[in-house]
């Protein structure tokens, strides 16, 4: 597996080793950022033209319908009825 050299790595909990406050702290962070990235991957994926499969003869046309998606989940976002809990 290649990660890159900025990619963040949880250290995991062991049967003959618990983790330490700051671990857990560490990790807790990690998951708030990760499940932030999650939820707007999906939003963009809502776009039904990112998640299928892309048969287009154009290269410049897959990045083309990944910009226009997230647009359109920042729309989507800035514009919703609910406000955000944070």
């Amino acid at each position: 597996m290649n990660l890159s050299s900025n990619a963040a790595i949880n250290p995991k909990n062991s049967s003959s080793k618990r983790l330490t406050k700051r671990d857990q702290a560490r990790n807790r962070t990690i998951a708030q950022v990760r499940i932030r990235v999650e939820h707007a991957l999906s939003g963009v994926k809502r776009s039904r033209c990112v998640k299928d499969t892309l048969r287009n003869a154009r290269p410049e046309g897959s990045d083309q319908f990944i910009a226009n998606a997230s647009g359109l989940h920042n729309l989507r976002v800035k514009h919703r009825k609910r406000p955000l809990r944070r």
